[in-house]
């Protein structure tokens, strides 16, 4: 083997150079976009037909610190991605649906301040591709599914509660209702893909919208809604302890 085989060109290698810099692009993009366009705390009550001024499906308003954490854990996967795992195969499956996602979701804050239904399409497309993302992800826990699991995690709960909210916004039903609906939801999805990624990250950041859904309604919510929320915490925790277990 010759000392100049390595500067052989590689299409293979290029590419996934290329798809691993594209996921560290994107994902700085992600972190800042909350900076860029004043952040998100919340859907405008005014936005809906009918006002959503304190949403039973909606988690209290700390829960929503937990972007901090995935923000970090993105830009730290991309940098890891790029400068140390940039040709290794298991790292590269998931990387255009990761690309995707978190390019669509540096346009969903801009796009949830004027429309709820397309803000709902978006968040629904982030939730895919960061599922793919994460079913494909390398077995490297911190660097890797750590991050995957927590962001995807917490789009099955915030993608879930979009439902909710369109579903009572437009008076399709009643908040109450709404909320049941969109839990039920979260629940059926977070059951299925936690028994296939056996992530603790990805059931971890479910669980953290739930006891946020329980905290919320707390004080003069609904009693049905918490209820559901933490039967459904206590059923994800179950199913992280048997992936464990197995």
């Amino acid at each position: 083997m010759s000392e100049f085989d390595d500067l052989t060109p590689d299409p293979r290698r290029d590419q996934m150079r290329l798809k691993a810099a594209a996921v560290f692009t994107a994902a700085l993009i992600f972190a800042i976009a909350p900076f860029a366009t004043g952040g998100f705390a919340g859907f405008e009550p005014s936005l809906f037909p009918v006002p959503q001024d304190d949403p039973p499906v909606q988690p209290a308003g700390y829960a929503f610190a937990i972007w901090g954490l995935i923000y970090l854990g993105l830009v730290v996967h991309g940098v890891m991605g790029l400068f140390a795992r940039a040709d290794r195969a298991d790292w590269d499956r998931g990387r255009w649906a990761l690309t995707g996602s978190l390019v669509l979701g540096a346009a969903w804050i801009p796009v949830a301040q004027f429309s709820v239904p397309w803000a709902t399409v978006l968040i629904w497309l982030m939730w895919a591709g960061a599922v793919v993302a994460l079913m494909r992800a390398p077995s490297e826990t911190w660097v890797a599914r750590v991050p995957l699991g927590l962001y995807a995690g917490w789009l099955t709960a915030a993608s879930s509660v979009s439902i909710g909210l369109v579903l009572a916004g437009y008076g399709v039903m009643d908040a109450v209702t709404a909320a049941l609906i969109a839990l039920l939801l979260a629940l059926g999805l977070a059951w299925v893909i936690q028994g296939r990624v056996g992530t603790p990250a990805y059931g971890s950041a479910v669980i953290w919208a739930l006891v946020g859904v329980v905290v919320a309604n707390a004080a003069s919510g609904s009693m049905l809604v918490l209820v559901l929320a933490a039967l459904g915490a206590g059923a994800i925790a179950w199913r992280i302890f048997q992936g464990l277990r197995s």
